[in-house]
C-alpha cells in the first residue's frame, strides 16, 4: 500500500512540476523582450526552481516513498527533465503567444 501512495505521489509531484515549468516559461516569454532571453531564462532558472521542489517534497514531505527508480539520476530526469520539456511545449505549441493578445490602453 505504501509502494501505491508513493507511486501516485510521485506522478502527482510530476504534474505538478509540469504546471510550475509552463507557468515559469510562460512568465518568461511574457516578462522578456527577447526571444532567446526568455529561452535562456527557462533553461536555467526552471531546473533551479524544480530543484528546490523536488528537494523540498521528496526529503521533507516524503513524496515517493517506497519507489525504487534505479538511480538518483533517473529520478531527476523524471521530475526536473521531463516536467520542463513538457511545460514548455505546452506553452510554445498550445497557448496563444503573448504578442498576439490585445490589452486595454491605461492612460
Amino acid at each position: 500500500m505504501l509502494a501505491l501512495f508513493g507511486f501516485g505521489s510521485l506522478l502527482a509531484l510530476v504534474a505538478f512540476h509540469t504546471f510550475l515549468a509552463g507557468v515559469a516559461t510562460r512568465f518568461f516569454r511574457i516578462q522578456l523582450s527577447t526571444s532567446w532571453g526568455s529561452i535562456l531564462y527557462t533553461l536555467v532558472l526552471t531546473p533551479i526552481l524544480l530543484l528546490v521542489s523536488t528537494l523540498v517534497f521528496t526529503g521533507a514531505l516524503g513524496v515517493g516513498t517506497g519507489i525504487n527508480v534505479g538511480s538518483s539520476t533517473i529520478l531527476l530526469a523524471l521530475l526536473i527533465a521531463l516536467p520542463i520539456a513538457l511545460g514548455a511545449a505546452i506553452d510554445y505549441l498550445y497557448l496563444t503567444p503573448p504578442d498576439e493578445y490585445e490589452l486595454p490602453d491605461t492612460r
